[in-house]
């Protein structure tokens, strides 16, 4: 009674509705709801998220890579005539295998025939001015010993005989000139390999090394060309100079080729040049691997995709890709760990992390984690503000997880059937009240 005597006092402007009778109604239902948003046990009166968490470990995890690449002969050979002539014939299948030292074209043979034919002949004739003088010279001698001759007489006879020894030499080689045109009118295959199409038919002029006739590519072992971002460049090459990446024995990335449809090439190969130069146009180094390919399966121009490894980063830290977030305002990277609360609870700690590469599905982290840490991987959505409570334990929704906190969402809804109990209690009560 003395209660409702000083709500009446300090409450003088209240309409009719707020009488004491709806005071008491009321009183019992706030008391209730007060009392449903105490119990939860968490801050700000949210229940512990439930989440699922990964302890952080480090691992060597292999280094890999993927470019799209070009295949290309190992040797390219462009199949040149040395001598002008008419094309005659072509020797080869077209895109068919060559041998080293194959006739591929023949020239007209008649003209450098006949051309060597006279070298003979010019050739015969100064070895026989040679012996012509020769003899006189030998014939001399004595005779300028016994002043039978004059010194004149026996020097233009020595002089003669070594004119015609250099005649002989130029005539020799006037034919070895001959021979070597007579054997360029054969164009042959310098190595073994691929030959291409015939870029001249029978019958055309050729008129020497300026006009190509086709080309030869040698495709065992065959070329794979690629690029590689000066971006990936410089971080493996940092990677390495730290100790962080480490290469095989040999120093060199092992290579597989992947065909456009996804099928692996079954051979493997190594990265042998890597260019130091960065290309302006496409900001990528000019790379090459090597790779056997005895049965052919590999042709000169196939597009491909290569595939690096045999790197391995050392003591690396990963963590699935859905467990890293964006942090506030854009700054990089962040996980949630699970932390202490300091009163025997656990709370989620956001923490500011470096990222890698992809590894799958997941992230290697470069900086921010150690050993021992607890990552949550499952239930962030649930954590609405970094230090929310969390229990460990399978995320809502999941076979096993626990039900629902009291005073949460699950208590809500019997709320509506307390302020009815609560306005029925102060209906009895009300009548009691009036007699005092």
């Amino acid at each position: 009674m003395l209660r409702l005597q000083m709500l009446r006092r300090n409450m003088p402007r209240l309409s009719p509705a707020l009488s004491p009778k709806f005071l008491m109604l009321a009183l019992p239902a706030a008391v209730l709801l007060a009392a449903c948003g105490d119990k939860g046990g968490g801050q700000h009166g949210m229940p512990p998220a439930p989440v699922s968490a990964m302890t952080v470990a480090t691992a060597d995890i292999p280094v890999d890579y993927e470019y799209v690449a070009q295949t290309a002969g190992s040797r390219e050979v462009e199949i040149r005539a040395r001598v002008t002539g008419i094309l005659l014939k072509r020797n080869y299948t077209e895109g068919g295998m060559v041998k080293a030292g194959q006739s591929l074209f023949t020239l007209d043979l008649a003209p450098y025939q006949i051309a060597a034919a006279k070298a003979e002949a010019d050739l015969a004739s100064a070895e026989a001015s040679l012996a012509q003088s020769q003899r006189q010279a030998t014939r001399l001698k004595p005779l300028i010993e016994a002043n039978a001759v004059s010194q004149k007489d026996y020097d233009d006879a020595t002089s003669g005989a070594q004119v015609a020894a250099a005649n002989v030499k130029s005539a020799r080689s006037q034919l070895n000139q001959a021979k070597l045109n007579l054997q360029y009118a054969r164009v042959d295959s310098p190595i073994t390999g691929l030959a291409s199409r015939a870029l001249k038919s029978e019958g055309a002029l050729v008129s020497g090394p300026d006009v190509l006739l086709t080309t030869v590519s040698q495709v065992d072992p065959i070329y794979v060309n690629f690029g590689v971002p000066d971006s990936d460049q410089l971080k493996l090459r940092n990677d390495i100079a730290s100790g962080a990446v480490k290469l095989g024995s040999d120093g060199k990335l092992d290579v597989q080729v992947k065909y456009p449809d996804g099928t692996l090439y079954p051979k493997t190969g190594k990265m042998d040049f890597s260019d130091v130069r960065i290309n302006p146009s496409t900001g990528m180094s000019d790379s090459r691997a090597e790779l056997p390919n005895p049965d052919l399966a590999l042709r000169p121009g196939m597009f491909v995709r290569v595939h690096l490894s045999g790197a391995v980063r050392v003591g690396a830290i990963k963590v699935p890709q859905r467990a890293v977030l964006e942090a506030p305002g854009g700054n990089g990277k962040m996980v949630y760990l699970v932390a202490s609360d300091g009163k025997g609870g656990t709370i989620a700690q956001p923490r500011p992390v470096e990222v890698g590469d992809w590894v799958g599905d997941s992230w290697i982290v470069r900086s921010g984690l150690k050993p021992g840490d607890q990552v949550i991987t499952e239930g962030m959505s649930k954590i609405f503000f970094p230090g929310a409570p969390v229990v460990l334990g399978p995320p809502a929704g999941a076979p096993g997880a626990p039900a629902a906190a009291k005073g949460g969402p699950a208590d809500a809804g019997k709320a509506p059937a307390a302020q009815d109990a609560g306005k029925a209690d102060a209906a009895k009560a009300a009548p009691e009240a009036e007699k005092k």
